[in-house]
């Protein structure tokens, strides 16, 4: 076909540290939420009056907020969110003690990511703006 130029292979963003890092934790922090959904439906344990399937809607939103955090992490304001998810999976604790123990390793492992992944994106810039010259060039 004339005047058809083949297409250009798209370039991908580069992401830093805190946003690969941060991304792992909550894509399998989501997979266990949305378990610990179902582990309050199945033990009954939300208060009188409240249907036990309101446990894996409640599991399956906390998950599916997970993922939208993970995947908006190049925003300062999902850093922030991702640690309003670890508050709130550290509430669940109250149906669940199990869900505190969750909300611990993961909001440690998320301290983590946030805190050395930011350092190391740091880093990474102070060594993209001063390129080492040691070589004698």
């Amino acid at each position: 076909m004339a005047g058809v130029s083949p297409r250009e292979p798209r370039v991908r963003r580069q992401r830093g540290a805190l946003e690969s890092l941060g991304a792992v934790v909550l894509g399998f922090e989501s997979i266990i939420v949305f378990l610990g959904g179902l582990v309050v439906y199945g033990l009954k344990v939300l208060p009188f009056g409240i249907e036990p399937w309101w446990g894996i809607v409640g599991g399956v939103v906390m998950a599916l907020a997970m993922v939208a955090v993970a995947g908006m992490l190049q925003r300062r304001g999902a850093v922030w969110a991702g640690w309003g998810l670890q508050v709130l999976l550290l509430l669940g604790g109250f149906l669940v003690p199990a869900l505190s123990v969750v909300a611990l390793i993961f909001g440690g492992m998320w301290a983590y990511a946030t805190i050395k992944g930011a350092a190391l994106d740091r880093q990474n810039a102070r060594r993209a703006a001063s390129p080492d010259l040691s070589n004698g060039e």
